[in-house]
Formats: C-alpha cells, sequence, structure tokens
C-alpha cells in the first residue's frame, strides 16, 4: 500500500512540475525585456517560423555584444599600430602600402586564432602569425575572402569589440563602400590621421562626404605626435580642432608607437604572454608524453616560467609608465568609456527594441497578406451575387414570351380539336311515339313524331384527328420540342451562372495556392493554411452552389417531362373523352325530351360547349399555371434557386469571414504586443 502511495504522490509531483502554469521571472535589462518580447511572439498561437526563433536569439545576442569601435581613416595612418597598441601585442601587419584590405573583426577568445570567413560561406582557422597572408591586398585569392576575424584574450576585447577598416581612401570603391556601410551600425568611430597630415584638402572632402552624420559617436586621433615638440602638438591640435569640430565630438593627439613599446612591455603582458607560452607548451609536451603518469616531463618547461616571472617582477615600470602616459592612449580609452559606451548602449537598446517593433510589424502585415486572400474571395462571393441575381431575373424575362408562345400554341390546338368535333356534330331525323287513347276502342293506338337529334361522327374526328394524319400528335412533339429547347435553355443559362462563379474562383485559387511568405521570419505554417484552405475551394464554396444548380435542373427537368407527359397523354384521351362527353349529354336530353317534350328540349352541342368539355378533360387549367400564371413553373424554379443561392451564398461569406478571424486577432495581439516593446 505504501509503495502505491508513494508511486501516486511521485505522479503528482511530476504531472504538477511539468503542466502548472508557473509566471516567469524576467530580469530588468534590455536582455530580459527582449526575452519577454521573445517568448511572446514564439507562443505556439503564431506557429513561429524556425527564422524568427533565429532572429530573436540574434537579437539577444545583439544585446550581449560589447560595443563596437571602428578604426578607419585614410591608408597609412598607423591603425594597425594603433590596434596593436590597444591589444597590447603585435598582431595586425604594418607596412607603407594599404595591406588591411578586408575588414577585420577583433573579438574576445580564450586563445589567439585567426578566421576567415569566404564569401561562398565557408571558413577556415588559422593561427594569428598568419594574418598578413591574408590581409595584403596583392594576393591573388584576396577577393575570395569577404572579412577577418582574429580572436585574442584580451580583456579589452571583454568590454570592447574593434573593427579595422580598409580605410575610406582605399583603391578600391568596394572597400570604401563596406567601410562606409560599417560606420552605420558600430557604437563609436575612431578616425586615425597623422597629425602633419590632418586638415589637408584631400582629408577635409573625405571627411565631408563620411562623416558629418556621426559626430556624436566619433573621435579623432592625430597619431604621430612624437615627431613634434609640445608646442607644435597643442598648435595643430588646435587648429585641427577649428577645422574638425563639425565632424567629432573630441580630438586627441597620441603616439600608437609609444603606447605599443610601453604597453607590451608591461608586467601584466609579459605574464600573459609567458603564461600563454607556458600552457602551449604544456599541451605539446603532454601530447608526447600521454603515457606517463608523472609531471616530470614539464619540470623544466615550468623552471623556465618561473625563471622569467621573476624576471618580470624585478623590471622597473617606470620607464614604461612614463611613456605609456606620453603616448596619451589612455585619453582614447577614457573617450570609449565615457562617451562612446554609454551613448553605444542607449543606440543599441533603441536598435534593438526598433527591430523588435520591426519584427511586428513584418509579422503583421504577412498576417494582412493571408486576410487579403480571404477578403478577395469574399469580395467575389459579394460582387458576383449581384450579377447572379440578374441572371436570375433575366431567365425569367427571357423565357416568359416563350411560355406564352407555347401556351397559345396549346390553346390554338385545343380550339382545332374542338372545332373538328363541332364541325363533325350533324342532325338527323329521329322517331318517338306518343301513345293515343280512344274512347271507341279498347286498344290504344301510338302516334309517330318526328325530332331533330344531333349525332357526333366519332370515327370520323379520331381519323381526322389521330388515324389518318396523326395531326394532333405531330404538334404535340412540336410543342414539347419548344418546351426541349426552354428546358436545354435554361440548363445553359443555370450552369453558365455557376461556370462563371467557378471561373472567378478557379483565377482566385491558381493565386493563392502558392503563396509563399513574403518575409522569411513569417510564419510557415500559416501560410501554409492559407494554401490549404486555397486548395480546398470547391469543397468549402464551390460544392454547394454546384450541387444547387444541378438540383434546381434537375427539378426543372423533372417538371418538364412530367408536364410533356401529361399533355402528350391527356390530349389523345381527351379527344374521345370528350365526345364520350357530349354524346352523353345529348342521349340523356333525348331522354327527357320523348318522356316529356312539353317541358324538355335535346340539347344542342355548341362549339364553346365542347371547347369547355374538352379543355376540362385536358386539365388546361393546369397547363394555365404550369405556362403563364404568375407563378409558372420558371418562375418558382429560378425564385426558389436564387433564394437558395442567397443562402449559400451568405454561410460562405460567413464560414470564410470565420476562418479569416484568427489572423485578424493575432494582429491585434502583435498590435498589443509592439505597444509593450
Amino acid at each position: 500500500m505504501n509503495l502505491k502511495t508513494n508511486l501516486l504522490k511521485q505522479f503528482v509531483i511530476e504531472y504538477k512540475k511539468k503542466y502548472d502554469s508557473q509566471d516567469i521571472i524576467y530580469e530588468n535589462s534590455l536582455i530580459g525585456d527582449i526575452k519577454y518580447i521573445k517568448d511572446l511572439l514564439l507562443n505556439d498561437q503564431f506557429s513561429p517560423s524556425l527564422q524568427l526563433k533565429q532572429i530573436l536569439d540574434k537579437q539577444i545576442r545583439k544585446a550581449r555584444y560589447p560595443i563596437e569601435v571602428a578604426i578607419t581613416g585614410q591608408f597609412s595612418s598607423g591603425k594597425s599600430t594603433f590596434l596593436n597598441a590597444l591589444l597590447s601585442k603585435d598582431i595586425l601587419p604594418t607596412g607603407i602600402t594599404p595591406v588591411t584590405s578586408k575588414v577585420n573583426f577583433i573579438n574576445y577568445g580564450e586563445e589567439y586564432k585567426l578566421k576567415i570567413t569566404y564569401h561562398s560561406g565557408a571558413f577556415e582557422y588559422h593561427s594569428i602569425d598568419h594574418i598578413a597572408k591574408f590581409t595584403d591586398q596583392r594576393i591573388d585569392n584576396i577577393n575570395d575572402i569577404k572579412y577577418l576575424t582574429i580572436y585574442a584574450p584580451v580583456d579589452i576585447l571583454k568590454d570592447i569589440s574593434f573593427v579595422d577598416t580598409p580605410g575610406l581612401n582605399s583603391q578600391s570603391q568596394n572597400d570604401t563602400q563596406i567601410t562606409r556601410n560599417i560606420l552605420k551600425d558600430v557604437g563609436g568611430i575612431i578616425w586615425l590621421t597623422l597629425i602633419d597630415n590632418a586638415g589637408k584638402m584631400s582629408e577635409k572632402e573625405i571627411l565631408d562626404e563620411y562623416m558629418p552624420s556621426f559626430k556624436t559617436k566619433s573621435l579623432c586621433v592625430l597619431n604621430q605626435k612624437d615627431k613634434f615638440n609640445n608646442d607644435q602638438i597643442e598648435t595643430t591640435t588646435a587648429y585641427i580642432k577649428e577645422k574638425f569640430s563639425k565632424y567629432f565630438a573630441q580630438i586627441t593627439p597620441i603616439s600608437a608607437k609609444m603606447a605599443l613599446d610601453a604597453r607590451i612591455v608591461e608586467k601584466s603582458v609579459l605574464v600573459d604572454n609567458s603564461l600563454t607560452k607556458l600552457m602551449q607548451d604544456f599541451k605539446n609536451s603532454f601530447e608526447k608524453n600521454s603515457s606517463c603518469k608523472t609531471l616530470k616531463f614539464f619540470s623544466n618547461d615550468f623552471e623556465i616560467f618561473t625563471q622569467q616571472l621573476n624576471d618580470i617582477n624585478s623590471l622597473d615600470e617606470n620607464i614604461n609608465i612614463n611613456l605609456l602616459e606620453e603616448s596619451n592612449i589612455q585619453e582614447v580609452l577614457d573617450f570609449i568609456n565615457n562617451v562612446m559606451r554609454p551613448n553605444s548602449n542607449v543606440a543599441k537598446e533603441y536598435a534593438i527594441k526598433n527591430d523588435l517593433r520591426n519584427i511586428c510589424d513584418i509579422l503583421m502585415n504577412e498576417y494582412t497578406t493571408m486576410i487579403a486572400v480571404y477578403d478577395s474571395l469574399i469580395k467575389i462571393l459579394e460582387v458576383q451575387a449581384g450579377h447572379i441575381e440578374d441572371e436570375f431575373d433575366k431567365i425569367i424575362t427571357n423565357n416568359t414570351n416563350e411560355l406564352y408562345s407555347i401556351h397559345n400554341k396549346l390553346d390554338s390546338l385545343v380550339q382545332t380539336i374542338a372545332s373538328e368535333i363541332y364541325s363533325n356534330t350533324t342532325t338527323q331525323k329521329n322517331s318517338r311515339y306518343e301513345e293515343k287513347k280512344s274512347i271507341f276502342s279498347k286498344n290504344n293506338n301510338f302516334i309517330e313524331h318526328e325530332y331533330d337529334t344531333f349525332l357526333i361522327n366519332s370515327d370520323l374526328i379520331l381519323k381526322n384527328l389521330i388515324f389518318d394524319d396523326q395531326k394532333i400528335e405531330k404538334k404535340i412533339k412540336r410543342i414539347i420540342r419548344s418546351l426541349g429547347l426552354i428546358e436545354l435553355n435554361l440548363s445553359n443559362s443555370l450552369t453558365n451562372i455557376y461556370d462563371n462563379l467557378k471561373q472567378k474562383i478557379t483565377f482566385w485559387q491558381e493565386q493563392y495556392m502558392q503563396l509563399k511568405k513574403s518575409r522569411e521570419i513569417g510564419s510557415d505554417l500559416e501560410f501554409a493554411s492559407v494554401r490549404r484552405f486555397s486548395s480546398r475551394v470547391y469543397e468549402n464554396i464551390l460544392q454547394d452552389f454546384n450541387i444547387l444548380i444541378l438540383d434546381n435542373i434537375s427539378s426543372i427537368n423533372s417538371k418538364t417531362a412530367y408536364f410533356n407527359g401529361t399533355i402528350s397523354q391527356s390530349f389523345i384521351s381527351s379527344i374521345s373523352m370528350t365526345i364520350s362527353n357530349v354524346e352523353l349529354q345529348i342521349n340523356q336530353s333525348e331522354d327527357l325530351y320523348k318522356k316529356d317534350p312539353t317541358r324538355f328540349t335535346i340539347w344542342q352541342p355548341r362549339e364553346d360547349d365542347i371547347l369547355k368539355r374538352l379543355k376540362d378533360n385536358i386539365s388546361f387549367n393546369f397547363i394555365d399555371e404550369f405556362l403563364v400564371s404568375r407563378s409558372n413553373y420558371i418562375y418558382k424554379s429560378i425564385k426558389s434557386t436564387k433564394k437558395e443561392y442567397d443562402k449559400i451564398n451568405q454561410e460562405k461569406i460567413n464560414f470564410i469571414q470565420k476562418a479569416k478571424m484568427p489572423f485578424e486577432e493575432k494582429i491585434l495581439k502583435l498590435q498589443e504586443i509592439k505597444s509593450n516593446i
């Protein structure tokens, strides 16, 4: 029992751990804000794409990036020497020609290494010692390289990433454009120029073209101040400040060479270099002696390292301190920390949040594109509804005259039959006998009285109308053919109504069955659902319209067939029936007349009487209602179809509205997310 209880408790704990919702606490920072927005945008309700996740992760990485400072200027101004001084190591190659022909990103790394990235997307790693062969624009395959990344275990790179640019007066226009693009995005710009070259017209033209919009984040460094005395430096600096004040927030003279000479022999730098070498030596030795169980193989290297530490600690740092102070490199670092870094953080936060808002806008635009697909289908149904109602009305109008024409033919045919019966009704003599009693004789005498009665020559009538020339049958067949043409016309008209609607919707379908997202961060699943909706437009939209039209065509065909059968049978049978009716009435009247001539007369059939009886026998009121009444069969059928069409059309519009509603709700949610950024 205890075991079962423990298992149940464990199940409850695991269930709560997995399924109980817990509020996520986000840190109060830019990264916390990004994570919050990221979680909102990656909610399952948006069916987020992998690309969206990647770009949001990129924003987090961007927030964590150290400030980027671009080093630029005219070639041979000492950019590489200046960077080497900041890094306290002679890493970048120097020369009298513009050898730095590629962008060099200088980032923090646990060890020195060089990454070469090619335009093809391929990359490879090399020792830092090989950098010269990848930066000299005079080498043959230089154009294959996109950029270089230098990794160095230097503390300053934990907070600052440097970008060494080809310069703005490179021999390559492409290099100049690359540098220009970099300047837009970095947190700070250091313009390096030679102190004896600054202010010349060639440099001013370049600054006028590229630098005015970057003043707040730009520092002008006048290099090689070690070539002048203090008075010359102050005079030149004052002159440059006057000339360059609209381009730079500060002008600082330095000596990159003095700074490099001082920094590469700093105790901390020497210790780091020795320690780096010791670790590399240990690694190499261990690979050769991996089976050893002691560290004796490394004792000699460690003794050398210990002696180096003793030598470093015994050095007099005062000379280097003075040299470093005289180089004025600290003023550059102070500007980076006190001006560039705060401005960069503000600019970075603004840029990232602006990017997040743009991401929301892009996603909303993608949803707007999806909604437009549904709206365009609704528009087709709404516009076509008006056209189709007009087409229904035209069907009624266009066939009314034909129905009247057929009705007139049938009426004329009835008149012909009635006339034929009437014309073959003749008079004939007949006798009646009246008993006459005699008072002188016991026997009664009968007196014969002649009278006129009427006789219908039914054989002749049937012969004339039916047997000899099949006159009635032929006329009825012609009428049935006329009705068949109307039936065909109705079928074609209704089919055309559906075909026109189908054509419009099929054209719509062809446009959107291959719909793709316009921006890579758009949702693949959402666009797939729109394509799936488009591909099923027959089942979802057209099918009910098609069934409606086919059912009504079938109904019209059934009504027409029933009517045709009725008239073809009733007309033939009604001739004999009418003849019998007339003969019967004549005979009945004659019998009454014989009984009491004073009270009764023999009925004489008139053509109107025959016509009325014939129409009754044919059920001509059914023909009237079917063909020419206010609610004739075409009117009733089309009105019914029209009413049902309107109902289906509204149902389909409501169905589409419902299908697009989730996208509209997502836009509202994205607007809310955007407003919270």
